[in-house]
């Protein structure tokens, strides 16, 4: 409700769905001034955490895997590698090469599914992927079949595109048939070609006006672009090794929501992570078709503009594509496949990973008897929702004199710029203004 001054409005979103958990949004103004911005978003890895305590350490990768039907990997990926740090597991390096390939295939599909059927209508003044698909059929058909190619990836390697169930500590449960993957490579060149045009179309949107004022912070390897490795990088010049993560990014439990906000300490001060913060800390490992992609469409660092991260999702599905190539080339056999049995002692292990919407940390404890004694889950969205609140906070007051329906359409293409964890939907936002008379 409005308070009793006539000079204080509020703005309410009732609900924000199909965003991994529930939420809303409310936003006080005096005046044509921001006083508070209030992003709630209810997150299902703080139940996980619990669901895991006790539970065996082989069991961890298939449970997270539940956490998000559209990045189940990511889960899996981070689970994975702390898990083998806590109990000191060395991989065979085909099983890095495997699980970068995994990640391609998520990539892709992810990113595909966002720029076509959730982001791109946004730019083009459609209720949704199907209504656009009247006047642009082929685009979002190349949509469609990009994101089929990237499932097809996960299930050669994981057994099935939605939550995989080939991935373990220590490696894989089968190696990934090589005839197959092979057979494969035509349709990854196609992607690679589509990708390449939906960069082209994507460069070619209208962007608001917009500058993230905060750092950005993401994986950053030496050698390639991020996806598995690499150290914790951030934009003002801060690199730190993973295992030093909770010393300078801690969550923070806010009044206003039984979600965690992550913070930089000491200052308290927002972040934030995702496409556009890796392709600013990493834009030198780009392969060299996508980095040529890159400049090819006007895109180079440093690059401020969140709407622009719809740019950088095209850049890093070609990248992914690309990426896909060169490791079934290089990919000759695996290890034969084989329960490995994993030691029997207590440790502690964390690591982070780059999953489509940003990093994800995951850290564990393991009890003497190989159960999971503590985990800690710090997923994308968690980390950039003191980020959305300020880029709201900014950006309200450019919006009050418009009509609801396009004042609504604007906050919800606003929050899509982050791509919270939505899984199916495009208009996500209750959006009311109430204006005290």
């Amino acid at each position: 409700m409005p308070t009793e001054s006539p000079q204080f409005r509020t703005i309410r979103v009732e609900a924000l769905t199909r965003v991994e958990g529930e939420g809303a949004l409310r936003v006080e103004l005096d005046g044509d001034r921001v006083s508070s911005v209030e992003l709630n978003i209810y997150e299902p890895p703080r139940f996980f955490e619990s669901f895991l305590r006790g539970r065996e350490v082989r069991e961890v990768p298939d449970i997270v895997a539940r956490i998000c039907g559209i990045c189940p990997v990511a889960y899996q990926m981070s689970a994975t590698h702390a898990l083998e740090k806590a109990l000191g597991i060395d991989v065979d390096p085909t099983v890095h090469l495997l699980r970068r390939l995994l990640y391609c295939g998520e990539w892709i599909e992810s990113h595909s599914l966002h720029i076509y059927l959730l982001h791109a209508p946004d730019f083009l003044g459609y209720e949704s992927g199907l209504s656009m698909a009247a006047d642009h059929r082929e685009a979002v058909e190349r949509g469609l079949e990009m994101k089929r190619i990237g499932n097809e990836l996960l299930e050669i390697l994981g057994g099935r595109a939605i939550h995989p169930i080939n991935v373990t500590v220590g490696g894989f449960y089968r190696a990934p048939d090589r005839r197959r993957l092979k057979e494969l490579l035509p349709q990854l060149q196609w992607g690679l070609d589509a990708a390449c045009q939906t960069a082209h179309l994507v460069a070619g949107f209208d962007f608001p006006d917009s500058t993230i004022e905060h750092p950005q912070v993401a994986l950053r390897h030496e050698h390639e672009y991020p996806m598995n490795q690499g150290d914790v990088a951030s934009t003002d010049g801060l690199v730190i090794p993973v295992g030093d993560y909770e010393r300078h990014y801690q969550e923070r439990h806010v009044e206003h929501s039984t979600a965690l906000h992550s913070v930089r300490i000491p200052d308290e001060s927002p972040y934030l992570v995702g496409p556009l913060a890796r392709f600013n800390l990493a834009y030198d490992q780009l392969p060299p078709q996508s980095k040529a992609l890159a400049q090819a469409v006007g895109l180079v660092p440093p690059v401020t503009n969140n709407f622009r991260s719809i740019i950088v999702r095209a850049i890093e599905t070609a990248c992914a594509y690309e990426e896909a190539i060169r490791l079934i080339e290089a990919y000759q056999s695996a290890p034969e496949p084989r329960l490995m049995e994993l030691p029997q002692r207590s440790g502690r292990g964390c690591h982070a990973t780059e999953a489509p919407r940003g990093l994800l940390y995951h850290a564990y404890e393991v009890d003497d008897h190989g159960r999971i004694a503590s985990a800690k889950i710090v997923p994308p969205t968690s980390q950039n929702q003191a980020q959305i609140e300020h880029d709201l906070a900014q950006f309200v007051p450019s919006i009050l004199d418009l009509p609801q329906d396009e004042a609504t359409r604007r906050c919800e293409h606003l929050i899509r710029n982050y791509d919270p964890c939505i899984s199916c939907a495009t208009h996500f936002l209750s959006f009311r203004i109430e204006r005290k008379r």
